[in-house]
């Protein structure tokens, strides 16, 4: 590729005192750009003097991904939120960034990761696991995780996210034959900003703040980082009320496309509740695809290619209940 035409750029204040280290990122993808406005709303408040970092760390980047942001587009040559971490060799603009962006996030303990979403709907928060020693996203700071999702100032929350995407994979590879290759074939391809994180002993949650032109959508990521700032005891804002009624989902399956004209039997929405039985799409081939179980469709995405995520499905949880 041409040398990267777009210089990345991070504004970080330190407090006075010591504190937690908080990153907070933005336009990850290039047309995901409400937390863009927000961080540059907050950069222009701290400048001015109206919101004071007294503690810690903090570290702002409004546009993660400039080709991407300056095409207007999610990618820029590819997804950046997929399979992440440094590139020994870097071929494509996104590898440049993980390399860039990867030292970044192994100099803070939090990271606040600001998206936003396709289809219409309300906003939510992608949780980590729960604490565990497992193979395939080993954890020991979920209570923290679950303490700080309740403050975002959102009412609805998913986890499940990668150990969905391994067993999808899996089924994918052994689909595909022991000869076939592709990134989508790659264990790690779930691993995003956030799962990154996590691996670094680091704290992380995902904001899908509303639709990609919602107006309100800058709005809930602007307070859902001042929210973040006094949880964290960065400011000396007063700590944040926790949401009520916070709606807990677990994503537990992922299906694929086999054929590009595999096709929906709806326009499904993320979140549409489905009973058991229902049909949710048709094969090229004829066969019919239906729920296996009340629950709900996630990321349903008509526009995808053969072997990629189609859509997932989510089952509610308690893990939140009581807190």
């Amino acid at each position: 590729m041409n040398q990267p035409l777009h210089p990345f750029k991070s504004v970080s204040y330190g407090g006075h005192a010591p504190g937690v280290k908080l990153l907070v990122t933005a336009a990850v993808h290039g047309n995901e750009v409400c937390g863009t406005h927000a961080l540059r709303r907050l950069i222009d408040e701290i400048d001015r003097g109206e919101v004071v970092v007294t503690r810690g760390q903090l570290t702002l980047v409004p546009v993660t991904n400039p080709l991407a942001f300056h095409k207007g587009t999610r990618n820029g040559d590819r997804n950046l939120n997929r399979a992440l971490g440094p590139a020994s060799v870097a071929r494509e603009f996104e590898d440049h960034v993980a390399n860039w962006l990867c030292p970044l996030m192994a100099a803070h303990e939090v990271l606040l990761d600001l998206h936003s979403f396709n289809a219409q709907g309300k906003p939510f928060a992608m949780l980590g696991p729960r604490n565990n020693r497992g193979g395939v996203e080993p954890y020991r700071h979920a209570s923290d995780e679950e303490a700080w999702v309740q403050v975002l100032g959102v009412g609805r929350v998913v986890d499940g996210w990668l150990s969905t995407y391994v067993r999808g994979v899996a089924r994918r590879r052994e689909e595909a034959g022991e000869r076939a290759a592709g990134m989508d074939l790659n264990p790690n391809y779930g691993v995003g900003t956030t799962e990154y994180m996590r691996s670094l002993g680091g704290r992380a949650l995902t904001l899908e703040c509303g639709q990609h032109q919602d107006p309100h959508a800058p709005e809930v990521a602007y307070q859902a980082v001042r929210r973040t700032l006094a949880h964290f005891g960065l400011t000396d804002d007063e700590p944040p009320t926790r949401v009520g009624d916070i709606e807990t989902l677990t994503l537990h399956e992922v299906v694929d496309k086999r054929h590009p004209e595999d096709r929906f039997a709806r326009e499904w929405q993320s979140f549409d509740a489905l009973k058991g039985g229902d049909l949710i799409g048709v094969r090229q081939d004829g066969e019919e695809v239906r729920a296996p179980a009340a629950g709900r469709i996630m990321f349903p995405n008509a526009a995808a290619a053969a072997r990629q995520e189609w859509f997932y499905l989510a089952q509610p949880s308690a893990r939140l209940a009581g807190g």
